[in-house]
């Protein structure tokens, strides 16, 4: 997934005080066929390169943000969960 991460010192929580947390979070696009029939509002955005992985991290943002498309429909399947173990 393309995402962030960032070291953030704050109060989050009066009882803790200030505590500093890594925060993650992941970039959006509009869904594909597969992911659209169960979330249709959004995917996360999927690097499937080597290529797009080094400009996620080193490009310029206007470049890294072209990479911001869902993925190719028939590129995710569905599958049944598995049987719990008895």
């Amino acid at each position: 997934f393309a995402g962030i991460w960032c070291r953030w010192t704050s109060v989050r929580k009066l009882a803790d005080g200030e505590t500093t947390d890594d925060l993650f979070g992941f970039l959006t696009t509009e869904a594909n066929r597969e992911v659209g029939a169960i979330h249709p509002k959004a995917m996360p955005v999927i690097l499937t390169q080597p290529d797009e992985l080094d400009v996620w991290m080193n490009a310029p943002v206007g470049e890294a943000l072209r990479l911001q498309r869902p993925l190719s429909d028939g590129m995710l399947a569905c599958v049944d969960p598995p049987r719990p173990l008895e």
